[in-house]
């Protein structure tokens, strides 16, 4: 399994316009081959920092979407809305933490 984050910086105005074409975005993802989970964050003190988290069974699984034509035909729509491109990270789980559940 592997994580991906996207982020994005918004123009100041324009993320209701955002808001609504992301969420089209990951009800599209969610049907993708190998999507397992995901979620959009907005961060509480740059309202225009967004962070898309998502979960994948593997790699090739997140390139397919990637490089889908739904993808695509999304991003066009979202693009007139950014500041700058979007960031990619990709992420493996090296261990897993139980945490503390004493409290």
């Amino acid at each position: 399994m592997i994580r991906v984050i996207i982020e994005r910086e918004i123009a100041a105005g324009l993320e209701q316009f955002y808001q609504s074409a992301i969420a089209d975005l990951l009800e599209m993802m969610a049907s993708a081959p190998g999507y397992l989970s995901g979620e959009s964050l907005v961060e509480i003190h740059r309202p225009n920092h967004y962070l898309v988290v998502t979960r994948w069974t593997d790699e090739a699984a997140w390139n397919r979407w990637f490089h889908s034509p739904e993808r695509q035909q999304m991003l066009d729509q979202i693009r007139p809305f950014l500041q700058q491109d979007e960031k990619f990270t990709l992420l493996q789980q090296l261990t897993y933490h139980r945490g503390d559940k004493s409290n």
